[in-house]
């Protein structure tokens, strides 16, 4: 698939899916480990958001961040979902293999004025950030950019990154599991990165052309990317893509730290030699009974069928 250019919004039905009546979400893994437990709450509750809407559950790997990834992590992460019955459709791509597509939506962007560089090393967009005050809506305490190079580079300096022009105004949306949400983008976030300084494609820009050019309609993941989701909006209108919906679910939490359980922070891989008890932990983390289950398939058929029930799906 590629990215075709901008084109307009599609019309949504009152439950917000858009008007092709298909379902098409996805679950796209970094590939700098294996899964563990806070993943696998993120993928099973895709999957069954996609099964119970009787839609097609795409698997995309997201590499774009190369320094992160692990040699054969992406095939692991395979392995590891069909193991545990997570069977998806179609064939799984790599954002590591589509350069190319990215480029053209940054030219179109380019293009229309909207993209701008950027020479502030990190240390100054950090001192830059700590003297601006905080917005309220930034509750994870994350600075906005001060904007220092959007009116030109200061003589002597060259391009580091490349970032988006942020048009005002405050972008609302509704999250299916966490209720209404509304962000001005411009001032709690400002002018976020497209291109780095690395000279790879920021995540922001790949997620949001790969969401458009698979036509996925419904996004669930976990909650603590609930704060990119208002910039992916921003940037997916300026694309001329229609924003998927969103879920964001509860993250798992190490109880040893209190952090979110992530690779970074060393959480074990799944458990496989028990799929139905590792599928039903990450089932409880949900909110649900634990579900007794002879195998993957007779458990997934039965969350499938709770899933309907408690978000009415059909």
């Amino acid at each position: 698939m590629t990215y075709a250019g901008p084109r307009a919004e599609s019309h949504a039905q009152p439950d917000g899916r858009a008007d092709t009546g298909e379902y098409v979400g996805r679950f796209a893994p970094s590939p700098s480990g294996p899964l563990h437990a806070g993943s696998l709450v993120a993928a099973l509750a895709s999957y069954l958001d996609a099964r119970a809407a009787g839609g097609r559950w795409l698997l995309r790997i997201e590499d774009v961040d190369k320094p992160r990834s692990v040699p054969g992590a992406d095939r692991v992460i395979m392995g590891q979902l069909e193991t545990l019955g997570l069977h998806w459709d179609g064939a799984v791509i790599w954002q590591s293999a589509r350069d190319a597509i990215y480029q053209q939506a940054f030219d179109d962007l380019a293009a229309r004025g909207l993209v701008y560089p950027c020479g502030c090393t990190r240390r100054e967009i950090a001192e830059a950030g700590a003297a601006m005050p905080t917005d309220p809506a930034s509750a994870d305490g994350e600075r906005p950019y001060a904007g220092t190079c959007r009116h030109g580079l200061a003589p002597g300096r060259t391009a580091r990154a490349w970032r988006l022009r942020v048009p005002p105004g405050v972008v609302v949306f509704e999250d299916r599991w966490l209720g209404q949400q509304r962000q001005d983008v411009e001032h709690a976030v400002g002018d976020f990165v497209l291109r780095r300084a690395d000279g790879l494609w920021a995540y922001q820009l790949a997620v949001v052309v790969d969401d458009g050019a698979q036509g996925v309609t419904d996004v669930v993941r976990g909650a603590d990317l609930l704060t990119s989701t208002a910039r992916q909006q921003v940037l997916a209108r300026l694309l001329g893509l229609n924003p998927p919906r969103v879920m964001h679910v509860p993250l798992i939490l190490d109880p040893a730290s209190g952090l979110k359980l992530s690779k970074q922070n060393h959480a074990p891989a799944l458990d496989l030699a028990q799929p139905v008890a590792t599928l039903n932990q990450a089932w409880q983390a949900l909110g649900f009974t634990a579900l007794p289950a002879a195998d993957p398939a007779a458990f997934l058929r039965e969350a499938c069928a709770a899933w309907v029930r408690r978000w009415r799906i059909r």
